[in-house]
């Protein structure tokens, strides 16, 4: 069940997905947290064509937001999407809209 965020909550989340690459870095990451379709920093920067720094940012944008996670399997950290948090996320803004 998921469950409603505050107007601030949802609007900081909105910021962190208000980035081209942040948007990008989301189409690439899988929704679990398993080796099967994960990539590590240096592999999403290569996809991506951007250093490792800026990708560092970008992904502790998105993990500070809570929209996606991460997990060290073997010697590397591998990011996936928090499908919970994006659920909920979907229906804050749909009652945002939908509702009054």
């Amino acid at each position: 069940m998921t469950t409603v965020k505050t107007d601030e909550e949802l609007a900081r989340q909105l910021w962190a997905l208000g980035d081209v690459v942040r948007l990008r870095l989301l189409s690439l990451l899988p929704q679990s947290a398993d080796c099967e379709g994960g990539m590590n920093v240096s592999q999403l920067a290569e996809k991506l064509n951007l250093s490792q720094p800026t990708v560092s940012h970008h992904l502790r944008v998105l993990r500070q937001a809570g929209i996606i996670e991460c997990t060290k399997l073997c010697r590397d950290v591998y990011y996936y999407v928090n499908i919970e948090e994006a659920r909920t996320l979907l229906d804050t803004l749909g009652q945002a809209f939908f509702e009054s």
